[in-house]
């Protein structure tokens, strides 16, 4: 089996508005789907940065929009009481994300965004984009 065989998913054929988020650990991916999920789109979040699987993100319950956060080092550890984040923690799961990253419709690096900021962001991307919502936003 080829590289092309292995990355085709293999579950049913994803909604046209469903959402996948991916990235590395805090980058903001159950903040962003939590958003997102209020405004009535239809989120997820895959920890594709735990597996070793590169196409988990496309087998999982797919969707047709992949959305990838990025997030640096050093607002990692900002962001995380842990003392064991090291940039190879932090490489490794860029590594397990990196084809998830070239697949991805929108890149958003997270470092100098608010969370209103992130989620205003990727709503704009989705509105343009045509992405319709499942239900009504939360208070519609």
């Amino acid at each position: 089996m080829d590289e092309d065989e292995r990355s085709e998913p293999r579950s049913a054929e994803p909604s046209l508005h469903s959402i996948k988020v991916v990235g590395p650990c805090k980058a903001g991916k159950s903040t962003l789907v939590r958003g997102l999920q209020r405004l009535g789109y239809n989120a997820r979040v895959c920890a594709q940065e735990h597996s070793e699987v590169p196409t988990m993100w496309q087998r999982v319950a797919p969707a047709r929009w992949l959305i990838y956060l990025d997030v640096s080092l050093e607002s990692v550890r900002r962001r995380s009481p842990r003392s064991d984040w090291t940039p190879e923690v932090l490489e490794a799961q860029r590594r397990r994300l990196a084809h998830a990253r070239r697949h991805s419709h929108l890149i958003v690096g997270t470092d100098e965004l608010t969370e209103a900021e992130v989620l205003e962001r990727v709503h704009q991307f989705l509105q343009a984009q045509g992405v319709r919502r499942i239900r009504p936003a939360e208070g519609e």
